[in-house]
């Protein structure tokens, strides 16, 4: 090519290929042609059209065939299409972390055509999903007159013996074939596979049955009948390390998720496909066809390479059904189904209610100490862990805690969703779950704010001054206007409740997969230290506590910090928990006196507290419940059956949503 400037009609293409060009612009000319051919990307017969129109209009020029040919052997040469058969789409490193840096240099630097990496060229050529589609949509004839075309003159391959496509076919799955077999013998996933699947030693034979298939591919006196129990042995070789690799899943069940080894296990999956497809290919008698749906689907592989939210979400769908699995399990213990329990749950929530009015007065006291943005968000975010953690440890509850951990408990329940039955039953939870909202939320704020009156007089009479001065109620007032940002930063609020629900999830999971408990329990140092019997309860009280703790204590600090952070920002992003804006008022009031009743600031403030406590309620019960719905796999239920019971029973009985039913009928088949 004599410049860069790209042709635009194939005469041009034509006249420009040159395959005494240097590495660059050889490169820039199959660029070139492909755009040529797939023009304005709309149309897959006139892609397919112009195909072959390019093979007609080299053919009807000899000259041109012989530059194409001279082109062709110069690309082969030095470009080796191995190492696109064998990597293409694979991570380099079996790191989730690694392959993310990658994924985002791909998304964001640009490529160039000057590379012997098959890989970068291909990705180059064929950037689009409509590039498969012209691709697969190839004759047989088409495809046999272009590798005429392109084929030089072999003795041998015209003798019947291997090709270089073939040669090309066996390096590639041998090459397959070591990562696999890398794979399978690392520690970190052979011992966590059955012991049943470590006794087979399926990876141990899998490089010689490959061997054994080169040998019969390359053998010139080879026949039909050896190549193909070769050929067998090796995909029952492929499956059974498949199989094994498999059972590692088994024991990410019981014992933790580990997301980057659920990477390599997929890594080692797609690796043992791409050896079966490039099998495929070698023994076809059809090799230009099978070749041509090779090419198009590692352009669907390319497609997916570039996509960095489908590498998290397939690598986290695991972690995050764990995660939604354990907050499962916590979430039942939050639902209340008999008025012993809705009379418990109302203990609860008073009790933690009493402890917030504490809570309240000790941030206002932290306002005194007119510490900086960061260290007075650390310090309230030391307050609100401490307290949450009291509530925990003495069997209280905070209400805004509960929808992240009742939602998975939700979405499990939805699995069940195939008859009539199971969606009045599922309804039944429905009502039983905001029962217990409404519970916890009054059990929360009806205690909390004659605490804070009381604890603030307590304060006014010890001191002689109020707890708060009349310009910080002022404020309060005027920060919980119903008409301000509060309902905005209470729907954000309910992010921060669903974050720290994640967070205790992945904390657990860690603690299981890394069996803590087990070392905290045998570990000689630290029995030694603390005792055979006390090093047991130790590990199973952190055992049972610790998603709470991780819960807790990250809510604690979100809430203290973030409002610093955004500050720091412009953001101007503030938290509104219900419980403690609850409490914030009840302290003003104290400071004003009974002239707060004839003040609209405080009725607006008042009028604002139930719409923080459904907004922390409902965006953090939503947040979760997307994620479980997600992680469980839900779907095809049908969610106007559902929304049609909620309906009917809010008809039929619209206060079962806020107190228990003494008696209520069983629902029989024929009701469903």
């Amino acid at each position: 090519m004599k410049n860069s400037a790209e042709p635009k009609d194939l005469a041009q293409l034509l006249a420009a290929l040159d395959p005494a060009a240097d590495l660059a612009h050889r490169h820039l000319w199959l660029i070139y042609l492909l755009n040529w051919v797939r023009g304005k990307r709309d149309s897959v017969p006139a892609a397919v059209g112009r195909v072959q129109l390019f093979v007609e209009a080299v053919a009807a020029r000899p000259d041109i065939q012989v530059r194409l040919r001279a082109w062709w052997a110069t690309l082969v040469d030095q470009v080796d299409i191995t190492t696109l058969l064998a990597d293409f789409g694979f991570a380099p490193r079996t790191a989730l972390v690694s392959e993310i840096a990658e994924r985002l240099r791909t998304k964001l630097l640009p490529g160039s055509p000057e590379t012997i990496d098959a890989s970068e060229l291909f990705m180059l050529a064929l950037p689009s999903a409509f590039d498969a589609q012209w691709l697969a949509a190839l004759d047989e004839a088409t495809l046999n007159r272009l590798v005429m075309l392109l084929a030089q003159d072999n003795a041998d391959e015209r003798a019947g013996g291997a090709t270089r496509w073939h040669r090309a076919l066996l390096d590639a799955i041998t090459y397959c074939a070591g990562q696999i077999l890398s794979t399978g013998f690392a520690p970190e996933l052979r011992l966590r596979m059955s012991e049943s699947a470590r006794d087979a030693q399926p990876f141990h034979a899998l490089i010689r049955d490959v061997e054994s298939l080169r040998v019969e591919v390359l053998h010139a006196l080879r026949t039909p009948d050896r190549l193909n129990e070769t050929a067998q042995r090796l995909r029952e070789r492929l499956e059974s390390c498949r199989a094994a690799a498999a059972t590692v899943y088994t024991h990410f069940e019981d014992n933790g998720i580990s997301v980057g080894l659920v990477f390599r296990l997929r890594q080692l999956r797609e690796r043992i496909l791409r050896v079966r497809v490039l099998l495929d290919c070698l023994l076809s008698a059809q090799p230009a066809v099978t070749a041509a749906q090779l090419m198009a689907q590692l352009v669907m592989v390319g497609q997916e390479r570039r996509s960095l939210r489908a590498l998290l979400a397939s690598n986290s769908s695991l972690l995050a059904a764990k995660v939604a699995e354990r907050s499962a399990e916590t979430g039942e213990h939050y639902i209340t189904r008999t008025s012993a329990e809705y009379r418990s749950m109302l203990r609860k929530a008073a009790g933690g209610g009493a402890l917030m009015a504490f809570t309240t007065l000790i941030k206002f006291g932290l306002y005194a100490l007119a510490l900086s943005a960061f260290w007075g968000g650390f310090m309230a975010g030391i307050n609100y862990a401490v307290s949450f953690v009291l509530i925990q440890l003495l069997h209280f509850t905070v209400a805004t805690k509960q929808p992240a951990m009742t939602a998975p408990a939700m979405a499990a329940k939805l699995k069940e969703l195939g008859t009539g039955d199971a969606i009045e039953s599922f309804v039944d939870e429905i009502t039983h779950l905001v029962r217990s909202q409404v519970a916890a939320v009054l059990g929360n704020v009806l205690v909390v704010f004659p605490a804070v009156l009381g604890l603030a007089a307590l304060i006014a009479l010890a001191t002689g001054h109020p707890a708060i001065s009349e310009k910080q109620a002022e404020h309060v007032f005027e920060s919980l206007h119903l008409l301000g940002p509060s309902l905005f930063f209470a729907a954000f609020t309910g992010v921060l409740l669903f974050a720290s629900s994640i967070i205790a999830g992945w904390t657990e999971n860690w603690f299981v997969l890394h069996r803590m408990d087990s070392a905290l329990h045998y570990n000689p140092r630290i029995t030694g230290l603390l005792g055979a019997e006390r090093a047991a309860r130790w590990a199973r009280f952190l055992r049972e506590n610790l998603s709470g703790f991780a819960a807790n204590i990250s809510l604690g600090f979100m809430l203290g910090l973030v409002p610093a952070f955004a500050a720091f920002f412009g953001l101007g992003l503030d938290v509104r928990h219900v419980t403690l804006s609850t409490g914030q008022v009840a302290a003003a009031s104290a400071t004003l006196g009974l002239q707060v009743l004839q003040m609209p600031a405080f009725w607006w403030a008042m009028a604002s507290l139930p719409f923080l406590g459904a907004l922390n309620v409902s965006v953090s019960f939503y947040l979760a419940f997307s994620l479980a719905l997600r992680a469980q796999n839900v779907s095809g239920v049908d969610r106007a059956r559902i929304y049609a019971a909620i309906r009917a029973r809010l008809r039929t009985a619209p206060l079962s949503f806020f107190v228990p039913e003494r008696h209520r009928p069983v629902p029989t088949p024929a009701q469903g």
